[in-house]
């Protein structure tokens, strides 16, 4: 986009959401899949110490404080993260290569019960680093890494669009 000698460009973030459930292939899915679990088990027992709620969602409606577990069991799955490096698990460009990185990330329960741990539903969001959008083409977008204001050549990625993966923010900005 131009505009009286001005350039413009398309700043996006995305977002991907990964759903781990009991039924997650991978071992690393099955890896934060028990651990959150067996944390909730845990920090459940804050806000529902007689065992008087069995599912998560009854322990938001009616146990004070219930939404910090959100953030409490969060602490599990730290250490499997760490290890992706800030690549976003699952996301590759149209070569088969990993390629986005996330700049963060947040975790939340879908669903739980205490009786009953196939019924344990979470996700981690991760958000990518800031990425220039160029175009789109069919289902897939043309991206750059966001770099300094310069007209030089860039790489590019392109990246088709998928279940739980979306625009999370978009910023239109002048660059010389």
């Amino acid at each position: 986009m131009e505009e009286t000698g001005k350039m413009y460009r398309k700043v996006i973030t995305l977002c991907y959401r990964k759903i781990i459930d009991a039924r997650s292939p991978g071992r690393w899915e099955k890896l934060v899949f028990e651990d959150s679990y067996a944390e909730f088990l845990i920090q459940s027992q804050l806000y529902n110490p007689e065992k008087k709620y069995t599912r998560f969602s009854d322990m938001l409606q009616y146990a004070p404080g219930a939404e910090k577990l959100h953030f409490l069991v969060s602490a599990s799955v730290i250490n499997y993260v760490k290890p992706l490096n800030n690549r976003m698990p699952d996301i590759t460009n149209n070569l088969g290569k990993s390629f986005l990185h996330f700049q963060h990330y947040f975790f939340e329960i879908i669903n739980s019960d205490i009786r009953d741990r196939l019924v344990h539903s979470i996700a981690i969001n991760f958000c990518s680093s800031p990425l220039i959008w160029h175009d789109t083409v069919g289902d897939y977008l043309l991206l750059s890494e966001k770099k300094d204001n310069t007209l030089e050549e860039v790489q590019t990625d392109i990246l088709q669009l998928r279940p739980f993966l979306s625009i999370h923010s978009l910023q239109t900005e002048q660059y010389d």
